[in-house]
């Protein structure tokens, strides 16, 4: 990192920890049918922390909770900017996600943009009764009407600061770090 870039931890391990153990309760508070509960983690960083949550859900509820990933690449409405040759991730959905409350997991809410790419996405794959929205960090700055229903933290950011998430499932300590230019 240059030194004109200032980097702030927002939520260490711990308070990830505890934001995600949260949004575990709200999830199970809302879903009295587990059973027809399905967790689909945005690769990367959305997929691990669905992983996350569903361990903490079925500690929870005793109760197993189907938990896919998808990839959005080709559905992003930007992919033909971002390379001439984009890599396409593996979409692992290894459950029938028709009639199904489905809870989209991302590591970090900005734009819309890339929720409304995994939507269109799962729409592919069958149709659930309901979806819904877990992120860990809400940053604002909606470009589509997407909001979240499950959030570990809100924060004001602004359109020239990064927002980054970093897990120690991609051998990263884990830490919620806004960067941005210092002035």
């Amino acid at each position: 990192m240059d030194s004109n870039t200032l980097h702030t931890v927002i939520m260490d391990s711990r308070q990830i920890a505890s934001a995600l153990s949260r949004m575990a309760e709200e999830i199970i508070g809302t879903h009295p049918r587990k059973n027809r509960l399905g967790l689909v983690g945005i690769r990367t960083g959305g997929a691990f922390l669905a992983q996350r949550l569903q361990r903490l859900l079925e500690q929870a509820t005793k109760t197993q909770i189907p938990t896919g990933i998808i990839d959005i690449t080709l559905y992003r409405d930007d992919w033909t900017l971002i390379a001439p040759k984009p890599i396409v991730g593996k979409t692992d959905l290894n459950f029938q996600i028709d009639d199904m409350d489905i809870v989209l997991v991302d590591d970090v809410l900005f734009t819309g943009r890339t929720v409304r790419a995994a939507m269109d996405a799962l729409m592919d794959f069958g149709r659930p009764s309901r979806i819904e929205l877990a992120v860990l960090a809400d940053r604002g700055h909606r470009e589509l009407p997407i909001c979240a229903n499950y959030i570990g933290f809100s924060i004001e950011t602004s359109l020239e600061e990064r927002v980054n998430v970093f897990l120690t499932e991609l051998e990263l300590p884990d830490e919620l770090v806004v960067e941005g230019v210092n002035k």
